[in-house]
């Protein structure tokens, strides 16, 4: 919603709306735009192609050959004797509002001849350009909750991890397809799975959007499908919260 028009629209179609009306249609960022337009959320408890795919030890050594051979670069996958892998994912950052990073400035003393001895940490905000991109080696098993948090140690930003998600990108008849990756998936595995093409797939960094919803703008099939959603995810979470009660008590037996 604009506080200066009261124009209302989906926060994926920000980049199209021009608020101050000046100049012609479409003279803004060009491939934002054709992205935004083309861009289709998927359920994102709905599992991709890829995630369904399950792979034994020998599939697994034959997929990293294969990826292997149709790279251009020397970010290959190698597998390690415990059966894990390793290699490179490539992460571009498409965020809409700005970053907060740590800034340490020193203070001037209010007395005359008695310099503060410390430091005063304080906080700053800055737009990331459009077009990061960064590279992260990363193990078979590392999740994607994970990847977030070393991208914004990377960029040293001190923002709560939750407001950002990683997103799966990908291209299908003239389509883009954005699905946002569960805490738990492993993007190294959807990488291995769906080969080195950025247009088969590709990874990006958006905002987590947990503002209000006006849940009465909803029909009664898309509201039972959030309330499955919502089971799922409640469900996932009990799961945790026992496995690692589990854990605990069976350390303290193990120390008993």
């Amino acid at each position: 919603l604009s506080p200066d028009c009261s124009f209302t629209c989906h926060y994926r179609c920000r980049a199209l709306v021009r608020l101050d009306c000046s100049g012609p249609p479409g003279a803004g960022d060009e491939e934002d735009g054709n992205e935004q337009v083309l861009e289709k959320d998927t359920n994102v408890d709905e599992p991709s192609e890829w995630e369904k795919t399950e792979l034994d030890q020998a599939q697994v050594e034959q997929r990293i050959k294969e990826y292997n051979s149709q790279i251009n670069s020397n970010l290959f996958m190698s597998l390690n004797k415990d059966g894990s892998y390793a290699g490179f994912i490539k992460v571009q950052l498409k965020l809409v509002r700005p970053v907060a990073v740590p800034a340490t400035n020193r203070v001037p003393s209010l007395q005359a001849g008695r310099p503060h001895p410390q430091g005063v940490k304080r906080r700053t905000s800055f737009y990331l350009p459009k077009g990061t991109v960064k590279h992260l080696h990363i193990l078979s098993h590392t999740r994607a909750s994970e990847v977030i948090d070393a991208l914004l140690r990377k960029f040293t930003v001190i923002d709560n991890p939750r407001k950002f998600a990683l997103f799966e990108r990908s291209e299908k008849d003239e389509q883009v397809y954005l699905r946002k990756l569960g805490d738990d998936e492993q993007p190294l595995r959807l990488r291995l799975l769906a080969g080195p093409s950025e247009k088969v797939l590709s990874f990006i960094l958006k905002e987590n959007e947990t503002g209000e919803v006006n849940w009465d703008a909803f029909t009664l099939p898309e509201l039972h499908n959030f309330l499955l959603i919502l089971q799922r995810e409640e469900e996932e979470h009990v799961r945790r919260l026992r496995q690692r009660y589990a854990c605990c008590r069976q350390k303290m037996q193990e120390a008993l």
